[in-house]
């Protein structure tokens, strides 16, 4: 079966759930796509395999199109690298100092980074030559037959959500994290990452309630949400379209 789509979440430094995910797709061939929805970065151990296999192996792995999306963590080092955002670099949260250990080869041996530390994160300067030019041509949607594909989820106006290529400010579809979209929004399927799914209210999702850590999927069934965790302790989730089958790396 060709023509089907692959979409998988936000990532987050960790290279082992991505090679456990991928080794449980079916076989595919150059009519099948494969979206993987930002958030590369951050949190997890091992942020420079990460980008370095999306931009070397997979394409050459994959034998179908590969789509990668910008995610808001992409988005946040391009603002750090044009002129500085502490605020995202500092919060422990957001896990940029794993990804500063990450690309000196180094372990995370202590829990807070010092001077020299947040002086190359304040500036990006620790990416390779490219990183960051590669970081900006990702693009902030995609669209097939089956679904509009985007980071966070897509901007309300007018008592409606817009298309994604109708908002005047594209980064909100990377950082948005609104309830009227995952409760209310009722047009053509939206997969998304960033909102991890435990966030989320069990009691509304139609996918497996009873399972918080899950993919997460409203009740109209117009919104899959597939932050499943992975970087912080959860797992990475690919969902197969259309048939709406998941695969999961735990």
């Amino acid at each position: 079966m060709a023509q089907r789509t692959f979409a998988i979440g936000d990532i987050h430094g960790d290279m082992d759930h991505l090679e456990r995910v991928l080794a449980k797709l079916p076989a595919v061939d150059r009519d099948d796509t494969l979206v993987l929805l930002g958030d590369y970065i951050d949190r997890g151990p091992r942020s420079r395999d990460v980008i370095d296999y999306i931009r070397g192996d997979l394409p050459r792995r994959f034998a179908g199109k590969v789509v990668v999306l910008r995610g808001n963590h992409e988005d946040g080092w391009l603002r750090v690298a044009s002129g500085g955002w502490p605020e995202f670099v500092i919060p422990r949260s957001n896990g940029c100092f794993a990804t500063l250990r990450s690309y000196e080869g180094k372990p995370m041996t202590e829990e807070m980074p010092n001077v020299a530390d947040w002086e190359a994160m304040s500036k990006a300067a620790f990416f390779p030559e490219g990183t960051i030019d590669w970081f900006n041509s990702l693009h902030y949607f995609y669209e097939d037959e089956h679904a509009i594909y985007v980071h966070a989820g897509l901007v309300e106006k007018d008592g409606g959500f817009l298309h994604p290529r109708d908002t005047d400010n594209p980064a909100l579809l990377l950082w948005l994290r609104t309830k009227s979209f995952f409760e209310g929004y009722t047009g053509k399927r939206v997969v998304c990452g960033h909102t991890s799914t435990d966030s989320l209210p069990p009691e509304l999702s139609s996918f497996t309630p009873d399972d918080p850590l899950d993919m997460w999927v409203n009740p109209q069934k117009t919104v899959y949400a597939i932050d499943t965790g992975c970087g912080k302790g959860g797992f990475l989730t690919a969902l197969e379209l259309p048939a709406l089958v998941v695969h999961e790396s735990r």
